[in-house]
């Protein structure tokens, strides 16, 4: 049985080197040495800085105010801590809260300072070690000798982490092929790098296709008979939402189903409502709202039609059998365009309200996260997802609230964000509101000018380029950035790299 400081220990080691190949390294030894798929599964969790519990029911300021003395010698083992929170998380009715404290209360007070300290962090969204996800599958790949590509894959098909990490070491390759895509259980969404031109991507893609990038919500649909589920980028389940995308996906002339798409709402002349407005029916079961916002699907991918699974297929039959599967419903565009075509595209996504158009290699099979660039997003203003790393007080006008806001690109190697610029600009009042209620639920700590938060919110901004910068620890800054809208469907894990940030040094 591993000792849950040895999770700590390398947890620290991890966090103290820059080195992916070491992170890998480090990760990979002790994954080798975890007893069983329960004891794997905790491993991974804890070191991916999120229980296999999930929420476990008890708050931050609980959390933290637990401060007893700490143990003198490590006795904890990894099922030791694993066991606590699964009590604490199916802690329920009258009592419940006492039952939480309780346990919390005892794992803490058995636990060394160092522990005590990775515990707090890891139950308050807070752990920064460095195990994400890209550096993870990397270590599970590594400690199981199975390739890269199987584990992804596997991971794809599965949409948890530690469940690929267990099968893979107890069962290698022949274990990860039993994941295939199972109607019901959504699949993670394969996501595009942000294209330099449009007759870059179209030359670099071709053959290609071309099609609206719209400005709404991410859906994933499942479809088996009557039965129809809908999820998010973020793979949470919003079915009971939108039962007008429900109806919609039900009179589709096919039995089974799994489509990827877009949902947004329009105005009466057929343009899209704000991001904002899409995204706050997700959250919404009243009748009232439907009626007086209603969401309409487009589809552009088909994972699985009537008992035949795509998603190994090329672009190109899988565009086909959307086009089968949902008809009207397919998000315009246009197979293997010339240029000019393509730009005739863009005009259009651009005039009816759109953010420009993406751009797919049709011999491209369906993957998740930002692997390569089979899709391409042409935009004609430079975006980026970051990072809420803080935000300043106000000064005049803004006096009395949050304002400038301090802005981190994702470490593709799994450390915290890197700092990549400030802004205020974009600000509008009822941004500000929100930001100044907010931001200090997130908060980690603060001083005289700046409330610093955990990274946990995702931020859309557009600049107009980056410039070399000695001001910030990645060397970059941001060029007149300014906020165009916070982006609750993505999680950090979803922002933008620091690559991507010095990447557009050589755009200018």
């Amino acid at each position: 049985m591993l000792k849950f400081a040895e999770v700590v220990a390398v947890s620290a080691e991890v966090g103290g080197t820059r080195s992916r190949l070491a992170k890998v390294d480090a990760l990979a030894t002790l994954l080798r040495r975890a007893e069983g798929a329960a004891e794997t599964e905790a491993v991974v969790a804890f070191l991916a800085g999120a229980p296999r519990q999930g929420r476990i029911g008890a708050g931050w300021r609980t959390i933290v105010a637990l401060a007893p003395e700490p143990a003198a010698a490590a006795t904890l083992t990894v099922g030791d801590v694993d066991r606590a929170l699964a009590d604490v998380a199916g802690a329920a009715g009258k009592g419940s809260a006492g039952r939480r404290a309780s346990v919390l209360g005892a794992l803490f007070a058995a636990a060394t300072a160092d522990e005590q300290r990775f515990l707090r962090a890891l139950l308050t969204g807070e752990l920064r070690q460095g195990a994400l996800e890209g550096v993870m599958l990397d270590a599970v790949a590594r400690a199981s000798g199975v390739p890269g590509e199987g584990v992804r894959r596997a991971f794809m098909l599965s949409g948890r982490l530690p469940a690929t990490a267990a099968a893979a070491l107890s069962g290698g390759a022949d274990a990860l092929a039993v994941f295939r895509l199972e109607l019901g259980r959504p699949v993670r969404p394969m996501l595009a790098a942000p294209g330099a031109s449009l007759a870059e991507a179209v030359a670099a893609l071709r053959p290609c296709v071309v099609e609206y990038k719209m400005d709404g919500a991410r859906i994933q649909v499942h479809k088996r008979g009557d039965d129809v589920r809908v999820f998010t980028r973020t793979l949470r389940e919003i079915t009971g939402s939108v039962p007008e995308l429900v109806e919609v996906v039900r009179g589709l002339p096919c039995r089974s189903a799994v489509l990827d798409g877009e949902t947004l709402a329009l105005t009466d002349e057929g343009r899209p409502r704000p991001f904002q407005e899409t995204m706050s029916r997700f959250g919404s079961t009243v009748e009232e709202q439907v009626k007086a916002l209603l969401l309409r699907p487009y589809f552009f991918d088909c994972l699985h039609l009537d008992g035949d699974d795509l998603i190994d297929e090329p672009l190109r039959a899988r565009a086909a059998a959307l086009r089968r599967a949902v008809g009207d419903h397919v998000i315009p565009g246009l197979v293997d365009p010339t240029v000019a075509e393509a730009e005739n595209l863009t005009a259009a996504a651009l005039a009816a309200g759109h953010e420009g158009v993406m751009v797919k290699d049709l011999d491209s099979p369906y993957q998740a996260g930002r692997r390569g660039k089979a899709w391409q997003k042409v935009k004609p203003v430079h975006t980026l997802d970051l990072v809420v790393l803080g935000a300043e007080w106000g000064h005049g006008r803004r006096t009395g609230v949050l304002s400038n806001l301090h802005l981190g690109a994702r470490d593709p190697d799994g450390g915290p964000p890197v700092m990549v610029g400030k802004t205020f600009k974009g600000l509008t009042d009822t941004l500000l509101r929100w930001q100044t209620e907010e931001f200090p639920k997130h908060e980690s700590h603060r001083d005289t000018w700046t409330v610093y938060l955990r990274p946990e919110i995702v931020v859309e901004i557009a600049l107009d380029g980056a410039q070399v910068s000695t001001r910030y620890p990645g060397g970059v800054a941001l060029r007149f950035a300014r906020v165009l809208r916070y982006r609750p469907d993505k999680s950090p894990a979803d922002a933008d790299t620091i690559d991507t940030v010095r990447a557009l040094l050589s755009s200018r």
